[in-house]
């Protein structure tokens, strides 16, 4: 569904006509869509289960973890944190820490792609994910608590967000 940012809100279009959804809760959904793909990736490397060997089954959603949040965080870079950054002058140390947490997830999702190519055990694997999940929640849970409540209020024209952000690959 093609996607319209009027107003500060997202408009979907499809189905018997517009639905029109705030921002910041917009981007809360794409937070649970992306952490589905992580828990996906990790339930087939419980060692309860079993998982021993990395199946290449396992292996694609673990690379799917990292093109998906890398191309979130991509997007939130290059087209949301600017936005915010000239609407919201006020909050340039908030996007300050959450391009940090940018750095430190791509470093570990760089680290999950390497083992990945090396062919680690998936022991060595799973300790990655959750590196990653962990980063990735505490980053997001900030993001949630400090942007969406502001995303959601705005009443500016929003930002020229591609329409890959709203949806996970």
């Amino acid at each position: 569904m093609p996607a319209r940012v009027y107003r500060g809100r997202v408009s979907i279009e499809g189905g018997s006509g517009d639905r029109v959804r705030a921002l910041g809760s917009e981007l809360r959904r794409l937070h649970d869509r992306i952490r589905d793909v992580l828990e996906d990736a990790r339930d087939g490397l419980d060692p309860v289960l079993g998982a021993t060997a990395l199946g290449e089954d396992v292996a694609v959603r673990c690379r799917a973890v990292c093109t998906t949040l890398d191309a979130h965080h991509r997007d939130e870079d290059s087209a949301l944190f600017p936005w915010l950054r000239r609407e919201r002058p006020d909050l340039d140390e908030v996007i300050g820490r959450l391009e940090q947490d940018h750095s430190m997830i791509g470093t570990l999702l760089a680290g999950l792609d390497r083992v990945l190519r090396e062919g680690a055990g998936a022991d060595v694997v799973l300790r990655h994910l959750e590196g990653v999940d962990a980063i990735m929640e505490s980053h997001f849970r900030y993001e949630e608590r400090v942007l969406v409540p502001i995303l959601d209020a705005e009443e500016g024209s929003g930002p020229a967000l591609p329409q890959r952000f709203w949806s996970v690959q």
